[in-house]
């Protein structure tokens, strides 16, 4: 085969991607508001009115006992004063990270914008009766799959799957306020919210808010 005919490496094919293709939101940090958590609902609400699949979706940053970090994507499920919240069982391998070691980070990505949002800070986890409003209002497979509880642990055979979810189905359909008493809501209170906007030369715009006594302080950031 001659080297015209030889496919291209993986390096080439990831150089030749194009990247922050189309039309590109604008965003002017002097006119950010004093919370994050406003510019945060700003910038969703736009996601969602671009098209952004999924845009409530964020990578969870946890680390376990011995600083090993490990990441997985989940659903947002409120932003408030508090904080960030998301929802997990607290014997999967996040609640027992966030039980150890309980700080966390969360990236959000909406690549048709270029946009990022960066979080990081304490985890704690909310009351029993917001966890179990929370279990409640997910679907009922999701919750048949949290009444399982096998998470993340080792499958020998596919079939078991179907098996535990049908049994939790069946046990939901009899006992339908059932709460699994692990599930539980955190919410991540950040020291700091980093806004980064993408611009295709590459000058970048990166607004960040710390938390301080009297608030947030806001500070720009290099590309």
């Amino acid at each position: 085969m001659s080297v015209e005919q030889q496919s291209p490496t993986v390096r080439e094919v990831l150089r030749s991607l194009d990247v922050f293709a189309g039309p590109l939101p604008r965003f002017s940090p002097r006119e950010a508001p004093d919370s994050p958590q406003e510019l945060f609902v700003e910038w969703l609400t736009e996601a969602v009115a671009a098209g952004v699949r999924e845009p409530h979706a964020m990578t969870l940053s946890t680390a376990g006992q011995d600083g090993t970090p490990s990441a997985r994507v989940l659903l947002l499920k409120d932003v408030g004063p508090a904080g960030w919240s998301f929802a997990a069982h607290a014997a999967s391998p996040k609640g027992r990270d966030l039980a150890a070691t309980p700080a966390a980070a969360l990236t959000f990505y909406w690549p048709q914008q270029a946009r990022q949002v960066r979080l990081r800070g304490a985890v704690a986890p909310g009351s029993p009766e917001l966890s179990a409003q929370d279990f409640l209002a997910r679907p009922l497979g999701s919750r048949a799959e949290a009444l399982a509880g096998m998470q993340s642990r080792p499958l020998d055979d596919p079939g078991s799957v179907s098996a535990a979810t049908e049994e939790a189905l069946a046990r939901l359909g009899h006992e339908p306020d059932l709460v699994v008493p692990e599930w539980t809501l955190y919410t991540l209170a950040p020291r700091s919210v980093e806004f980064w906007q993408g611009d295709k030369q590459r000058k970048h715009t990166r607004l960040v808010y710390l938390r301080s006594a009297e608030g947030w302080d806001k500070q720009l950031l290099w590309p």
